[in-house]
């Protein structure tokens, strides 16, 4: 083997959900938000400038991390924005998970947490989620290099208290506590009222889910100005230019249309609610969510199995081939229209 091969670095790489193109087909796989952004953000897109494309973006998202402070009440230097929150994630991790101690965080969570790690070799300990799925916060109670944890969690759905995080970061004061809150819109209690009491804590979130912007790709962390001037630090030695023009401008229309926000994710927590009845009628168990989709099992039924009998039907959900979660789907929530069809489906299939 050629040694240049052999210095290659080997990592396993995070599995994205699938994208399929069916013109029938009905996607619960990736938890989109089945609904348009808000108007402002078609808008913003159609009085773009085609010709100032020939420029590079502003590095500084100030447009954009300005209407974000606005909407959350922080200052414009206690936030920083990047291309979805994963790459936001990305930044925190190499920014401040620099220790020998390791990192802690659950071991049924989002799957991109050890890939970080393992990219930038950073040690890590995962910490068991109890019988039922439910993060224990006094197994982050011991030494470490630092916490990062998502509320709710994904793909279980469940959320902690905002008082159980606070357990958390009162035993850590050392430590940064990353919470991540991609699904915090749709019924969790988010934890940014503790940031004036805590300088450890960072607090992250994306557009992706309750916005409906996962194809522009917008994140975005807030906490206090000296962990934000760090993250900016190690951006501006990658890449200054991270966030186009497009995703700046509708990104900020966005943000500014909270009315259009409560809207949307007050249907997809109706619909939700709706889904975790009709579901539990036809014998499935899971996780009280607060999310955009249910981590479900069925006693009678095996989970790959359905996954691939639902993926021959083109209706698309995620099984992860995982320790103690095969036998579970994570099913994103749709249209009212769009759980129909997954109900008629199920319960014909549930009849073999």
């Amino acid at each position: 083997m050629k040694r240049y091969l052999q210095n290659i670095r080997q990592v396993v790489p995070y599995v994205p959900g699938d994208q399929p193109d069916f013109p029938d087909m009905i996607k619960l796989n990736t938890n989109e938000n089945p609904y348009p952004p808000a108007p402002g953000v078609q808008r913003a897109l159609d009085s773009s400038n085609a010709e100032q494309m020939r420029l590079y973006p502003d590095p500084t998202c100030h447009q954009l991390n300005a209407a974000i402070a606005k909407a959350y009440g922080v200052a414009e230097n206690q936030v920083f924005t990047g291309v979805g929150s994963d790459d936001v994630l990305a930044m925190i991790f190499q920014t401040f998970f620099q220790s020998d101690l390791p990192i802690l965080f659950p071991d049924i969570t989002y799957a991109f947490y050890p890939v970080w790690c393992d990219l930038f070799r950073i040690p890590y300990a995962v910490q068991p989620l109890d019988e039922q799925f439910r993060i224990v916060p006094d197994d982050y109670c011991k030494s470490n290099g630092g916490i990062i944890f998502p509320n709710p969690n994904a793909p279980t759905g469940i959320a902690l208290e905002l008082g159980q995080i606070e357990e958390i970061l009162e035993h850590n004061p050392e430590s940064l506590v990353v919470v991540d809150e991609a699904y915090i819109d749709f019924g969790g209690q988010s934890v940014l009222p503790l940031l004036p009491k805590y300088e450890n804590l960072l607090v992250v979130q994306t557009f992706s889910k309750s916005r409906s912007m996962a194809g522009e790709r917008i994140g975005f962390a807030i906490g206090a100005p000296e962990l934000i001037r760090a993250i900016h630090d190690v951006k501006y030695s990658f890449n200054s230019y991270t966030m186009n023009r497009s995703a700046l401008m509708a990104g900020t229309a966005a943000v500014e249309d909270s009315a259009y926000l409560k809207e949307t994710t007050a249907k997809i927590m109706a619909t939700r609610e709706r889904t975790k009845r009709v579901l539990a009628e036809m014998g499935f168990q899971f996780p009280d969510s607060k999310s955009n989709f249910l981590f479900v099992t069925h006693p009678d039924c095996d989970a790959h199995a359905l996954f691939e009998a639902l993926r021959q039907a083109h209706i698309f959900v995620r099984w992860f081939d995982a320790p103690r979660i095969r036998n579970y789907l994570r099913i994103s929530i749709g249209t009212d229209a769009q759980m129909d069809a997954l109900f008629a489906f199920l319960k014909t299939y549930l009849k073999k």
